[in-house]
């Protein structure tokens, strides 16, 4: 084994525990029978995560990050998709324009699009709504979602989409059978990342969302500010075995889509 590939893989390996470490540290103390977060862990315990969902503030804010988040993933998921097939032609005049401002939210500060929504709902009559806070969620995941699909169709051979209007198909015909299908992995992949984005999300919920939209991200930054509690731990727990759960069904959707086109 040359040097160089030695290097490479220490230097891969470096990287991984640098980003994984801080998820491995935290992962035991969501198990801990102390109300202290602090090693070592004197016993193992599963009441933290029995007051998640008890107490009646951390179960209110599941129940509302679940809610958000499915009205977020289904609204953004719609939109990316829609802005990525209408930008798909090159040919168009301001594509590039049009793609950067779609781009322009995952780039923004977080506390300027904040203030801005925030005097926006106001007059609107959003402010302190559900639907308030699933707009300024969806503002923030539709770029996730439009690069994902937009990879996706670059895959697609308009060959086979011009072979389908050739024989008769109708454009949404072509869309249904064709299209569509062959983008699957990418808008499967765009809805899961839209879900992670808004329930990650704190400052804009801070901005927007009132007392009775209080997320879980937004009660575990509140509970660090006002009382650290192992229960924030369980909660990251929860947060990192999801997005293990939702990296699992995106990877299952891709292999199975390879698997169809090598059919």
């Amino acid at each position: 084994m040359s040097m160089l590939r030695v290097l490479k893989i220490v230097f891969a390996v470096a990287a991984m525990t640098f980003l994984l470490a801080p998820l491995v540290a935290i992962l035991p103390l969501a198990f801990t029978s102390s109300v202290f977060l602090n090693y070592p862990v004197p016993s193992y315990s599963t009441r933290w995560f029995a007051e998640l969902f008890t107490a009646d503030v951390w179960r209110r804010a599941i129940i509302n990050s679940l809610v958000i988040g499915l009205g977020v993933t289904v609204l953004a998921t719609v939109l990316g998709t829609l802005a990525a097939l209408g930008l798909r032609e090159r040919r168009l005049p301001f594509s590039g324009v049009l793609r950067t401002a779609f781009l322009l939210p995952m780039v923004v500060p977080a506390v300027v699009l904040g203030v801005g929504m925030q005097l926006l709902f106001v007059r609107m009559g959003l402010a302190n709504s559900y639907l308030g806070v699933i707009f300024a969620h969806t503002v923030i995941a539709v770029p996730f979602v439009f690069v994902n699909v937009a990879a996706a169709l670059q895959g697609v051979d308009t060959r086979v989409e011009r072979a389908a209007a050739s024989l008769g198909a109708s454009p949404i015909t072509t869309f249904r059978r064709v299209t569509l299908p062959l983008a699957i992995p990418g808008i499967v992949s765009g809805a899961v990342f839209a879900f992670a984005t808004s329930l990650d999300e704190v400052v804009l919920t801070l901005f927007v969302a009132g007392p009775n939209q209080r997320t879980l991200a937004r009660q575990m930054f509140s509970t660090i500010r006002e009382n650290i509690s192992p229960a924030i731990a369980s909660a990251a727990f929860l947060f990192i075995v999801g997005t293990i759960l939702a990296a699992l069904v995106v990877a299952l959707v891709r292999w199975k889509s390879a698997q169809r086109r090598m059919a």
